[in-house]
């Protein structure tokens, strides 16, 4: 293999498909690039679960492939100067000899034939997302997804159709146990008869990177086990959570009749400065709530108190509830508008937070003893 590509649409590749690779692997050929050589240059990377190919411009001398440490070709590439000329060859098949300007470097190489394919199959489900709704549904619920490994089944974003009014939508939902989200738009052609899927946390991640070009189009395929994406020339296909997720409808409040509105920018402000003295492990912030304000306060028998007051519109009884501070902070983050609507029962139950009442998007919050 021979081939002549530019650093910069190197770079980008490698970019994308370097992430998928574990740092530590127990199989040598998972932590290698695929480079194949014949009208252009295409690099593929995989961790066996997830699977990210991109092809790039290039000159080829001499078509072939080769496989090579992904982290240390990246490394290289990144370090050589803007506008460098970059030529990979084999040689003898031994080695894959990497020159720019007055650079060489040699790098060990395993066999093409070892590198693994993740078998795509069929994907019955076919739609095209404009970048930018993905990254709504996504930003939207990707904090609330669970790092815990023995709930395997929370530890990625459950999208699935749903009738909202008569009106099928395509929501994104994502749960830890202690927090909630929940977001939708309307549902896009040929996704009728999808069935809900659970797109892991590290394809989610991987997804967010990618839809950085919000006027770009992305095009997702699913099947039961599996979902492709593809966008400007990189396909990324990954297996799905092989299990079921909760029925979480159970667990949005329906009955909660006490209405707190806040500026959202001065509330998250106010919570942000109040739990600099909350402990690492507990993080509580108390909200005291009663007509025309709410009281927010931290006591760190460590550290010392804290104590801070916003303006709000509250015009039920008066009210204590203690909630995680950081998880708070995580909602405040994601809500659009200038006012958040914060509804409560009482102090043990869910609280069901929204922009406002007409919103695609609203947050489940537990609460804490404090």
């Amino acid at each position: 293999m021979r081939a002549t590509v530019e650093r910069s649409h190197l770079l980008k590749s490698l970019n994308h498909v370097h992430r998928v690779v574990e740092r530590r692997n127990t199989i040598p050929i998972l932590g290698n690039v695929l480079l194949r050589a014949v009208a252009g240059l295409t690099l593929k990377a995989t961790d066996l679960d997830l699977e990210v190919t991109e092809s790039v411009p290039a000159e080829v001398g001499q078509p072939g492939a080769t496989t090579v440490p992904a982290h240390i070709l990246y490394d290289i590439v990144r370090k050589l100067p803007d506008g460098a000329e970059v030529s990979l060859d084999t040689g003898d098949g031994a080695r894959l000899e990497v020159k720019a300007g007055r650079s060489r470097f040699s790098l060990q190489v395993l066999p093409e034939a070892d590198f693994p394919e993740l078998t795509a199959g069929d994907f019955p489900t076919r739609f095209t997302l404009a970048a930018a709704a993905l990254k709504t549904l996504i930003e939207r619920t990707q904090f609330a997804i669970s790092t815990e490994e023995t709930r395997y089944y929370l530890n990625g974003i459950y999208l699935h159709l749903i009738t909202v009014d008569g009106n099928p939508m395509l929501r994104a939902v994502a749960t830890d146990g202690h927090r909630l989200a929940q977001t939708q738009l309307a549902a896009p052609e040929g996704a009728a008869g999808m069935t809900g899927v659970i797109v892991p946390r590290k394809t989610v991640g991987e997804l967010q990177k990618l839809v950085e070009t919000p006027d770009a189009d992305v095009l997702l395929e699913i099947s039961d086990t599996k979902i492709r994406a593809t966008l400007d020339g990189v396909v990324l296909t990954s297996k799905l959570i092989d299990g079921t997720f909760p029925d979480y409808m159970r667990v949005i409040p329906e009955g909660n009749d006490k209405v707190l509105k806040v500026d959202n920018e001065q509330f998250r402000s106010a919570v942000d400065r109040v739990s600099t003295v909350s402990s690492e492990r507990g993080r509580a912030v108390k909200l005291a709530l009663s007509d025309g304000r709410v009281e927010l306060s931290v006591n760190n028998p460590d550290s010392g108190s804290a104590t801070e007051e916003v303006i709000a519109d509250y015009p039920a009884d008066p009210l204590e509830i203690g909630f995680n501070s950081r998880y708070l902070l995580d909602v405040a983050d994601q809500l659009q508008g200038e006012t958040a609507e914060f509804r409560f029962a009482d102090p043990g139950s869910p609280t069901l937070i929204q922009e406002d009442e007409t919103g695609d998007t609203l947050y489940v919050l537990m609460p804490m003893r404090v």
